[in-house]
């Protein structure tokens, strides 16, 4: 069986908060938005590459102390920590190096989930 990553999904109390926050901060864009089932449901990311699928919720599936973080790939590590503390968005964790050819740091999105910006050189 061959698999390849499609999407992953985040049940979010605001929707617009989250949306302001992958969209416009993170740079992700709106591929489409929609309405399914009576919830209001985004889908962000770049062509060709696994997608974010936020889905409007009054109570998250999954909590954010469960471990899950969404990691994102930056050409540079310290220009994401100074555009992001830019517009008021604190490190979380890190910068962390566990060895020569990687370094990362943490995020919380709206809803304290952890988002992952990593450096590979």
């Amino acid at each position: 069986m061959k698999l390849s990553m499609n999407w992953i999904t985040l049940r979010v109390r605001d929707l617009e908060a989250s949306l302001h926050f992958y969209n416009r901060i993170l740079g992700l864009p709106i591929e489409r938005r929609f309405e399914s089932s009576g919830k209001q449901i985004v889908m962000l990311g770049l062509e060709g590459q696994p997608k974010i699928e936020l889905i409007q919720g009054s109570d998250p599936a999954l909590k954010p102390e469960c471990g899950v973080s969404v990691g994102f790939e930056v050409a540079s590590l310290d220009e994401a920590m100074e555009s992001l503390k830019s517009q008021g968005i604190p490190v979380a964790r890190g910068p962390i190096a566990p060895n020569p050819h990687l370094r990362f740091f943490y995020i919380l999105d709206p809803d304290g989930f952890e988002v992952q910006l990593a450096e590979h050189n």
